[in-house]
C-alpha cells in the first residue's frame, strides 16, 4: 500500500480528474431524469431533455453569433425559463454569465455593459427602453441585442430585434458544450448595489458555484424531486446557486416574473411548492396576506432567509402557517449563503415561542462547503464567545469569489490577513454561532454608546400595527446620533410616534429607543432589503 503515501509519477488524467462545474448537473439529468418536469411557467413547461435541448441550442447560436470562451453574455430578465436557460447555455459555451439588476438606473447598467465588456445581451422587452439607453450612453463597443418575449406578460418584444425564441431555432440541440478544463475558470460575474460609488464586478468561478449546490443540497435536507420556486431574484447572487442546484436532485423549477403572496400561495397550492427563498420581507409578505391571497397546503415549506435578520416576531407567525424557515448569511461575495442557523433539536425544541424565534434570527454556523467563518477584531484575533463582543465577520472557503474584476486594490483588501472581509459586525455566541449586530455603517452611536439598528427594529416589529421597520441614524446636536426609525404600517392600522417610541421602551434601554418616528413607504431594493442609505440622507433633513 505504499503507493498510497508515495505519490511519485502518479499523475491527474481525465478518468480521476475532471473540473467540478455545476453544468455537469444538467448534463447528468438529461440523462437521469429526460421526462421529469424541470421548469414550469405558465404554459411553458419543460422536461430535463427539453430544458438540456434549449440550454444546448441558446449555447450553440451564441456562438453563431460570434461569442467566445471568456467572453461576458449579460441578462436583464425576470425570474423566467429564458434566465434560468441562460445560466447553463452561457457558460455551456465557456461564456461569463452577467445577470443584471433589471432595478438599475441607465447610467448603471451602462457602466456595467462597459466594465463587463458584454458581447450580447439578453433583454426582457419590460426592461427594453432600460437596455436602448444604456448601450447609447455606453463608451465602448455596443453588444447585440436579443429580445425575449414573454407571451404570457403584458410586455411584447418590440419587433426589432432578433427575438430569443429565434435565436434557439438557429441552435444546435446536440451543441458539445464546452466545459471548463480549469474549475478556476470564470463561471458569471456579478455586480454589487454600489450605494456608495460605482459597483465592483464579483467574479465567480465553476468550482465554488459546484460546491455551492452540494453544501445547499446537505443543509436544507433536500431529497430528490424538490419543487422549487425562484423567488430570490436570479440576477441576486444567480438566486443563490439554487438555479445550478435543481437538475442535481431532478426538481422542478417554478418561475414567476411577479412575486406577490398571492403567487407565492398559489404556486404552494397548484404546483406543490416544497422549497424556496427570500428576504424577510417576503417571509412579511406571507404573514400579511389577505385571506382572499391565502391557498391552503397540508404540507410544510421549507424556506431559507436572508438579506437581514428576520424579526422574531415576523418568525414567530410564520412557523404556525406551514412554513419552517431557516435563517442563513451571505454576501454577492459568497455566492450567496454561507452560513446556517444549524436547529439542534435536543435544545431548543422545547423552547417557548420567543425563544425558539430569537435563535433562529442567528446566522449560525458555516454551512458544509465552507472551511472557515468566525467573527475576529481589527487586529484579525478571534473575539470571545460570549454572546457580547462585537467584531467582524471573515470568511474562508471554497465559495468566495476570485476578485472583483479589474479593481486589484479592492480584490486586496477583501482579502487581507488570508480571509474575505464581509463588512457585517457581529457576536459569537458560547456555541459559536454567529449573530449580526449590523453593517458597519448600521451602528448609530449616540452619546459614544453603540446602538444596533437590527435591535432597534426586531424590537419595533413587534407592534401589532407594524409591517415593516428601518432604523438609522439621525444627527443630533448633543449626542452626536440618536436613533430614528421608518416605518410602514399594515393596511388599516394606525398609530402614532408617542406611541412607537413608548412601546420600545417597553424593552429598550432609554438612550437605543427611537427619538424620531416617520411613517412611509420604506425604500427597497428588488431583492426586498430596504435601502437605508435613502433613509439616511431622510434623516438627516428632519
Amino acid at each position: 500500500m505504499g503507493w498510497m503515501v508515495d505519490e511519485t509519477g502518479l499523475d491527474k488524467c481525465a478518468a480521476n480528474f475532471v473540473p467540478l462545474t455545476p453544468l455537469s448537473h444538467l448534463q447528468r439529468a438529461a440523462k437521469v431524469f429526460p421526462d421529469t418536469l424541470a421548469v414550469s411557467y405558465g404554459k411553458h413547461r419543460k422536461t430535463y431533455a427539453e430544458y438540456h435541448a434549449r440550454c444546448s441550442r441558446l449555447a450553440s447560436a451564441l456562438v453563431g453569433l460570434g461569442v467566445k470562451p471568456g467572453d461576458v453574455v449579460a441578462t436583464l430578465i425576470p425570474n423566467l425559463p429564458a434566465q434560468a436557460e441562460a445560466h447553463f447555455g452561457v457558460p455551456a459555451c465557456g461564456a461569463v454569465l452577467n445577470t443584471i439588476n433589471v432595478r438599475l438606473d441607465i447610467d448603471t447598467v451602462a457602466y456595467i455593459f462597459d466594465h463587463g465588456g458584454a458581447k450580447v445581451v439578453l433583454a426582457d422587452p419590460q426592461f427594453m427602453d432600460t437596455v436602448e439607453a444604456a448601450i447609447e450612453a455606453m463608451e465602448g463597443p455596443a453588444p447585440t441585442v436579443i429580445e425575449v418575449a414573454d407571451d404570457q406578460a403584458s410586455f411584447h418584444a418590440s419587433g426589432k430585434y432578433t427575438e430569443y425564441e429565434a435565436l434557439l431555432e438557429s441552435g444546435d440541440p446536440e451543441f458539445d458544450w464546452i466545459m471548463p478544463d480549469d474549475e478556476w475558470e470564470s463561471l458569471a460575474l456579478n455586480y454589487t448595489s454600489g450605494t456608495t460609488g460605482r459597483p465592483k464586478g464579483v467574479v465567480y468561478h465553476h468550482r465554488g458555484a459546484y460546491l455551492m449546490t452540494m453544501g445547499t443540497v446537505v443543509s436544507w435536507r433536500m431529497t430528490l424531486h424538490p419543487v422549487f420556486m425562484a423567488i430570490v431574484p436570479l440576477f441576486h447572487c444567480n438566486g443563490w446557486n439554487h438555479t445550478w442546484m435543481m437538475p442535481m436532485l431532478g426538481g422542478t423549477l417554478i418561475c414567476c416574473r411577479d412575486i406577490s403572496a398571492q403567487n407565492i400561495y398559489n404556486a404552494i397550492h397548484y404546483e406543490g411548492v416544497t422549497h424556496f427563498g427570500g428576504a424577510p420581507i417576503v417571509l412579511n409578505m406571507i404573514v400579511n396576506a389577505l385571506d382572499e391571497e391565502r391557498r391552503t397546503f397540508d404540507h410544510t415549506v421549507e424556506v431559507f432567509t436572508a438579506g437581514a435578520p428576520p424579526a422574531p416576531a415576523t418568525l414567530a407567525k410564520i412557523e404556525d402557517l406551514g412554513f419552517n424557515v431557516t435563517q442563513v448569511y451571505g454576501l454577492t461575495e459568497t455566492y450567496g449563503h454561507v452560513t446556517e442557523c444549524l436547529w439542534k433539536p435536543e435544545q431548543w425544541d422545547d423552547l417557548d415561542k420567543p425563544d425558539v424565534a430569537a435563535i433562529k434570527a442567528r446566522q449560525g454556523v458555516a454551512m458544509p462547503m465552507m472551511e472557515h467563518i468566525t467573527v475576529m477584531d481589527e487586529n484579525m484575533e478571534q473575539v470571545p464567545m460570549d454572546g457580547k463582543t462585537q467584531g467582524e465577520i471573515v470568511i474562508r472557503g471554497n465559495s468566495v469569489m476570485k476578485g472583483y474584476l479589474k479593481n486589484p486594490e479592492a480584490t486586496e483588501e477583501a482579502f487581507k490577513g488570508g480571509y474575505f472581509h464581509s463588512g457585517d459586525i457581529a457576536l459569537q455566541h458560547p456555541d459559536t454561532y454567529v449573530q449580526i449586530a449590523d453593517r458597519a455603517k448600521d451602528i448609530i452611536i449616540s452619546g459614544g454608546e453603540n446602538i444596533s439598528s437590527v435591535e432597534v427594529e426586531g424590537v419595533l416589529m413587534g407592534h401589532p400595527a407594524v409591517s415593516l421597520a428601518a432604523v438609522v441614524a439621525k444627527p443630533d446636536d448633543k449626542w452626536g446620533e440618536v436613533p430614528c426609525a421608518f416605518i410602514e404600517l399594515l393596511p388599516g392600522q394606525e398609530t402614532s410616534e408617542a406611541e412607537i417610541i413608548a412601546f420600545s421602551r417597553e424593552t429598550l434601554a432609554g438612550f437605543k429607543a427611537p427619538k424620531k418616528v416617520v411613517f412611509q413607504e420604506l425604500p427597497k431594493t428588488s431583492t426586498g432589503k430596504i435601502q437605508k442609505f435613502q433613509l439616511r440622507k431622510v434623516a438627516a433633513d428632519l
